[in-house]
C-alpha cells in the first residue's frame, strides 16, 4: 500500500471497462424510460467518480505502464488479458469516463424511441473505448477496436437523420476495412515476435523494409479513424446523421484512437519507417488543416461545419505526432483532449439548437443568442475556444504544435498559419450570426433559454476550456515522462537507417 496507490491490488481498469458492460446487462431489465435514464446517468457517473482516483495514484515521474494487470488468457497463441496506462492514455481513459454522462444528459429529450437500446449502446461504447486505451496485448486492443464498431454503427442507423443508414454503412464499411490492415499488421508482428504483447513489439529489431510495410497498414488503418485527408469522406455523413450523443462521442473520443494509434504503435514499433514517412505525412496534416478549414467555411449547416472543422483540428494533432519532438508530441495530445471538450461542447451546441428549431441551417438560427443570452454566452466561448484564442484551451495545445513544428520545417509552419486564420474565418462567422445576427428568419421570441440541465450538461465542458487554457502544466507534466520515453523509442539507435533509405 503505498500513496500513490492506496489499493495496489485493486483491478481499477477492469472495473472502468467491464462496469458499463455490466450497467447495460442491468439496464436490459429496466422498465420504465424514465428509470432508464437516470440509470444510465448514475451508472456513467459513478464510472467518472471511479476514474479519478487514477489522476491522483499515477506517478507521472516514470514512463513505465501503470496500473497493469496481466491475466493468461489463451497461454497456447501468448494471447493475455493485459491492461496498463502511461501518461499519455491516462487523459485519454479520464477524457472518455467525463464525457459520457454529458452523453447522456444531451439525450434526455432528444432520444424518444427505443430509448433502452439507446442507452445501452451509450454503455457498451464506453466499456470499448476505455478497453481501446487500457489494452497491452494487441489482440485484446483488436477486440475493444472492433467491438466499437458496432454500437457507434447502430447509434447512426437507428437514430440518426434522414440519411443515417447509408452514413452507418460508410462509417462501417471505412472502418472495417482499416480494421483488416490493422490486423495484418498485427500478425506480422506477432510472427516475428512471437508474442501479441504490446510492450514486447516496441524496439524490436524489426528490418527495415518491414517496418515500412507495417507503418503503412498502420497508417491507413488509423489515417481513417482520425480522419486524415482523403480518407475522411466518412466523417460528415456519420457526424450529420448521428444524433447528438453519437457526433459527441465520434468527435471527443473515436478520432481520437487513430492519433492515438500513432502514439502508442507507429512511432514505438516502427521508428525507422516513421522517420522515413513523417515529411509526407506532415503534408497530408497541413493539407487536412486547409482542406478542413475552407470546407468549414462554406457550410451552412451547423452539424457539417463543425464536423469539417474536425478535420482541420487533427491535422494540427497529427502535425505534432510527426514533428517527432517532444513540444509537438506534447502540444498534439493536447490537441486531442481540447478538441475533444470543444467539439463536443459545440455539438451538444447544436443539438440545443435542432431541438428548438428542428433545424440546423445557419440562416435558420441567425439571431438566437437575442433571446437566449445564457446560450450565447456558452456558444461564444466555445466558438472562442475552437479558433485557440489565447486563454482557452484550444490555444495551448495548438501553440504547442507549432513550437515543435518550426523545430522541423519553417515553410510548413507558414503553410499551417493560413488554417489558423480560416479557423478564426469559420467559428466567428457561426458565433455572428447565431449570436448576433439579424433575425430574417422565423420569430425566435418565444424560444427558451438554455433549462438546469443543458447547463449542467455544458458547464463542465466550460470549467476545462478555462482551466488547460490558464493552467495546462498538471496536463502537460502527467505526459511528459511518457513522451520523453516515446521519443526515445521513435528517435533510438533505429532510427538512423532512415538516413540510409532516404
Amino acid at each position: 500500500m503505498t500513496f500513490l496507490n492506496p489499493h495496489p491490488d485493486f483491478p481499477i481498469l477492469s472495473v472502468l471497462i467491464f462496469g458499463p458492460l455490466v450497467a447495460a446487462a442491468v439496464a436490459a431489465f429496466i422498465r420504465g424510460e424514465r428509470l432508464l435514464r437516470w440509470w444510465t446517468l448514475a451508472s456513467t457517473m459513478m464510472i467518472a467518480v471511479v476514474s479519478l482516483p487514477l489522476w491522483w495514484w499515477f506517478d507521472a515521474t516514470t514512463a513505465k505502464f501503470q496500473f497493469v494487470e496481466q491475466v493468461a488468457w489463451i497461454p497456447s497463441l501468448k494471447i493475455s488479458y493485459s491492461l496498463g496506462i502511461d501518461g499519455i492514455s491516462l487523459l485519454l481513459v479520464l477524457m472518455t469516463t467525463l464525457i459520457m454522462p454529458l452523453c447522456v444528459l444531451c439525450s434526455w429529450r432528444y432520444i424518444t424511441k427505443r430509448v433502452r437500446e439507446f442507452m445501452i449502446c451509450l454503455l457498451v461504447m464506453e466499456t470499448a473505448m476505455v478497453g481501446v486505451f487500457c489494452a497491452l496485448d494487441f489482440i485484446l486492443f483488436f477486440v475493444f477496436w472492433e467491438a466499437m464498431l458496432i454500437p457507434m454503427a447502430l447509434l447512426i442507423g437507428v437514430w440518426g437523420g434522414p440519411r443515417k443508414i447509408y452514413a452507418a454503412i460508410k462509417f462501417f464499411i471505412y472502418t472495417m476495412a482499416g480494421s483488416v490492415l490493422l490486423l495484418v499488421a498485427i500478425i506480422a508482428l506477432y510472427l516475428k515476435v512471437g508474442s501479441f504483447d504490446i510492450r514486447a513489439m516496441m524496439g524490436h529489431p524489426y528490418a527495415a523494409e518491414f517496418q515500412c510495410w507495417v507503418f503503412l497498414a498502420f497508417f491507413i488503418s488509423f489515417a481513417i479513424k482520425v480522419p486524415m485527408v482523403p480518407f475522411h469522406t466518412w466523417l460528415p455523413a456519420a457526424h450529420v446523421e448521428a444524433p447528438t450523443a453519437g457526433s459527441v462521442l465520434l468527435a471527443s473520443i473515436l478520432l481520437k484512437m487513430g492519433t492515438y494509434g500513432f502514439l502508442r504503435f507507429s512511432l514505438p514499433i516502427t521508428p525507422v519507417a516513421t522517420h522515413v514517412f513523417a515529411p509526407y505525412v506532415l503534408w497530408l496534416s497541413i493539407a487536412a488543416i486547409i482542406y478542413g478549414g475552407l470546407t468549414a467555411l462554406a457550410q451552412s449547416d451547423l452539424k457539417k461545419l463543425v464536423a469539417y472543422s474536425s478535420v482541420g483540428h487533427m491535422g494540427f494533432a497529427t502535425f505534432g505526432i510527426f514533428a517527432l519532438n517532444a513540444d509537438g508530441i506534447e502540444g498534439a495530445t493536447l490537441v486531442m483532449i481540447n478538441h475533444g471538450i470543444t467539439t463536443g461542447a459545440l455539438f451538444i451546441a447544436v443539438g440545443i439548437i435542432y431541438e428548438r428549431l428542428h433545424t440546423r441551417d445557419l440562416g435558420e438560427a441567425a439571431g438566437m443568442g437575442k433571446f437566449m443570452p445564457v446560450f450565447a454566452g456558452f456558444l461564444g466561448v466555445f466558438c472562442l475556444s475552437s479558433l485557440a484564442f489565447p486563454g482557452t484551451n484550444s490555444f495551448i495545445g495548438e501553440f504547442l504544435v507549432l513550437v515543435g513544428g518550426f523545430k522541423v520545417s519553417i515553410p510548413m509552419v507558414l503553410c499551417v498559419v493560413p488554417g489558423v486564420v480560416i479557423a478564426a474565418a469559420y467559428m466567428l462567422r457561426m458565433l455572428q450570426k447565431v449570436a448576433y445576427g439579424r433575425v430574417s428568419n422565423p420569430d425566435h421570441s418565444q424560444l427558451a433559454d438554455l433549462n438546469l440541465r443543458e447547463v449542467v450538461t455544458l458547464a463542465p465542458l466550460l470549467v476545462f476550456v478555462f482551466w488547460i487554457g490558464l493552467h495546462p502544466q498538471p496536463f502537460v507534466h502527467v505526459m511528459h515522462a511518457s513522451v520523453q520515453h516515446l521519443l526515445e523509442q521513435a528517435n533510438g539507435p533505429l532510427a538512423h537507417a532512415a538516413a540510409v533509405l532516404r
